[in-house]
C-alpha cells in the first residue's frame, strides 16, 4: 500500500492474522536492507500455527519502507530524522485503526524503534529490538580510542568489547562517507555493479555471511534474496537517497536513549555488538525478554526467519 504521512508518500505492507486477538505489529527494516529482509517473517508472525507457535502468538504485520527508501516517497526537504520517522510510524498504526501495537526494528529499524520508545505514545506497548542501544558511555569511549579494555568485564562484556572495538577500526566507513557527503555517492547509484559491492560490503561479519552464499555454502540466505534486495534499490534509485538518513541522524550508533516503556531483546552472535545482559538491563530499565543466541547475524529475519520470528513471539509474550 501507499499512503501519505506528513506530506511524504509512504510505502507499507499490511498483513492481517487470520487469527483473533492478534497483535498489531509494526516492523521496521535498516540499512543497507529493505522491506525483502522482512518477507520471511511475515507468515511466521502472522499464521503462527503453521510454524510451531499457537493461535495465541498471532501478529498483525505492519512492515513499511523507509523514507527515500524502496516505493516509499523522496523527501525534497532536510528532516526526515528518526524522529519524524517514528512519529509517522504512530501515525501511520492508528490509520490503520490500531488502538494498541508493539514495534520492532533493527539497524535503522532498531534506531527508528527506540525512538517510538523514548517518544512513548499511549498507544504503543512496548518495543523489540535486535541492534540494541545499550553500550555504557566508558565503554563507548574506549572502544572509539582503540584501548584495551576496560578491567572488570565479565566475558560477555569482553567478547562485546572487542567486537565495538573491531567494528570502530574496520567497519564505520559507510556510515561515515553516507553521514557527511550523502549526496556524492554517484557510483552507486550510477553502476549496478557499484551498488551491489556498497551494499554487501556492510561489516566485516555480515560480508562473510553474504559473500559465502555466492560460494554455495549458503545457511537461510540465497543468491535471490540478496540480489532481490539490491535490485529494488536499483529499479527504484534510491541508492543515494537511502543515505541521506546518516545525514539527518544525530544520535550515535550505540548510546542508550533511556527508553522507559517495555523492551525486549534479542542479542545475535554475528550482530556488530552481541549485547550483554548486563548492558541491556542498565539500558532498559524495563527489560521484560532478553535472549542471547547462538545462531543470527546482522540481517537477521532475513537470515533466520524461523528463530527470528520465534524471538518476537517470546518477547511481546508478556504484553498481550
Amino acid at each position: 500500500f501507499i499512503t501519505e504521512l506528513d506530506g511524504l508518500d509512504i510505502h507499507f505492507i499490511h498483513v492481517r492474522s487470520r487469527h483473533k486477538d492478534a497483535l498489531p505489529l509494526i516492523v521496521t527494516h535498516g540499512w543497507p536492507g529493505s522491506v525483502v529482509e522482512l518477507l520471511k517473517i511475515i507468515d511466521p508472525l502472522a499464521n503462527p500455527t503453521a510454524h510451531g507457535g499457537s493461535a495465541a502468538d498471532a501478529f498483525d504485520v505492519v512492515i513499511p519502507s523507509l523514507p527515500r527508501y524502496g516505493f516509499s516517497g523522496k523527501a525534497t526537504s532536510t528532516g526526515w530524522d528518526p524522529q519524524r520517522i517514528a512519529r509517522a510510524w504512530v501515525t501511520l498504526m492508528k490509520r490503520l485503526g490500531y488502538t494498541r501495537f508493539v514495534a520492532q526494528g533493527g539497524d535503522w529499524g532498531a534506531m527508528v524503534t527506540d525512538v517510538m520508545g523514548t517518544q512513548a505514545p499511549p498507544e504503543l506497548l512496548g518495543i523489540h529490538v535486535n541492534w540494541p542501544f545499550t553500550v555504557p558511555p566508558e565503554i563507548d569511549k574506549a572502544a572509539q580510542a582503540g584501548g584495551p579494555p576496560p578491567s572488570g568485564l565479565s566475558a560477555d562484556e569482553k567478547y562485546a568489547y572487542d567486537q565495538l572495538s573491531l567494528f570502530y577500526k574496520t567497519g564505520t566507513g559507510y556510515a561515515v562517507e553516507m553521514a557527511t557527503r550523502p549526496q556524492t555517492l554517484n557510483v552507486i547509484a550510477d553502476s549496478p555493479i557499484g551498488l551491489d559491492a556498497w551494499i554487501i560490503d556492510h561489516d566485516a561479519r555480515s560480508y562473510a555471511l553474504i559473500t559465502r552464499v555466492f560460494d554455495g555454502q549458503g545457511d537461510g540466505l540465497t543468491r535471490d534474496d540478496i540480489l532481490d534486495n539490491v535490485t529494488l534499490y536499483w529499479h527504484t534509485n534510491t541508492a543515494v537517497s537511502s543515505a541521506r538518513i546518516y545525514w539527518e541522524n544525530k544520535f550515535t550508533f550505540f548510546a542508550p536513549k533511556h527508553v522507559a516503556i517495555p523492551v525486549a531483546v534479542s542479542a545475535f552472535p554475528d550482530e556488530v555488538v552481541q549485547t550483554p545482559r548486563s548492558w541491556a538491563e542498565r539500558a532498559y530499565p524495563k527489560l521484560i525478554y532478553y535472549n542471547r543466541l547462538n545462531k543470527g547475524g546482522h540481517f537477521a529475519a532475513w537470515e533466520q526467519p524461523e528463530v527470528f520470528a520465534a524471538e518476537v513471539r517470546a518477547g511481546f509474550k508478556k504484553l498481550r
